[in-house]
């Protein structure tokens, strides 16, 4: 073939590519009621996610007809839902939008009414539903991750000598306190925090598992030991009340 003319008729073709999208754009075949959305396919593992809810979240974003919808504002409409962790949209030739959720986890409730999923992010939801056999969490937003964290490695450690934390809360100077089932208070402050429970674990081995019980608040902020302040036995039908009896170290706690 002549080279030249398989140059303009490679030339040809491309103008007809750009083409066809304008001379498409002012007939009107690109408009919504020519190609319009006719299926919602919603896919994914509900607990707490309602399909109803994400399919009214579409809605308006897809009015605009298969050539005109904007995929990224889809997104955003299903993944402003409360328990909605992401989601993934997708086009399918001629009339059809897939939406895939994924669903939050949540690992923890957080503050006074919210929770923190799996991904560490802490959101608003709904909390009827929600087991109450989730630890108490609390601190900073930001560091939401880090007291997560922190409070798996006191529970594990912890629950060494028989104690049940099901609390951690971060003061916003980064010190930490965490919470057993049986209302003990464990501060822990801000450095050193896996030594301090070593030290104390490997000393509370030493007493009775009895005695254990009887612990009301453990300060692990001081140099040379910790400080324990037990709950009270109980008396003794002719034996006087006796008030709870503070073990402390000398020296002044660090934080």
């Amino acid at each position: 073939m002549n080279p030249r003319i398989t140059r303009i008729a490679a030339w040809m073709i491309a103008l007809t590519l750009i083409a066809a999208p304008i001379i498409a754009a002012l007939n009107g075949w690109l408009v919504e009621d020519r190609w319009p959305i006719r299926r919602l396919v919603v896919q994914g593992r509900f607990a707490q996610v309602n399909e109803a809810d994400v399919r009214s979240a579409v809605a308006p974003q897809v009015r605009a007809g298969f050539f005109a919808v904007e995929l990224d504002a889809v997104k955003a409409a299903v993944e402003a839902l409360p328990w909605v962790e992401s989601a993934e949209v997708r086009k399918h030739w001629p009339d059809r939008i897939d939406v895939r959720v994924e669903e939050r986890l949540p690992i923890a409730f957080w503050g006074e009414d919210r929770l923190l999923s799996h991904r560490g992010d802490v959101f608003v939801a709904n909390l009827a539903g929600v087991s109450q056999d989730l630890p108490h969490l609390d601190g900073p937003d930001l560091r939401a991750s880090e007291v997560w964290a922190q409070h798996r490695a006191a529970r594990e450690r912890l629950a060494d000598i028989g104690i049940d934390v099901r609390g951690t809360r971060m003061n916003q100077r980064g010190a930490l306190s965490v919470f057993a089932a049986d209302g003990a208070e464990f501060v822990l402050g801000r450095d050193q925090i896996r030594s301090r429970l070593e030290r104390f674990v490997l000393a509370m081995h030493r007493l009775p598992v009895i005695e254990r019980s009887r612990i009301a608040r453990a300060d692990l902020r001081f140099a040379n030991g910790f400080a324990v302040v037990w709950r009270a036995v109980d008396p003794a039908p002719t034996a006087p009340a006796a008030p709870g009896i503070e073990s402390r170290s000398l020296h002044e706690p660090q934080v």
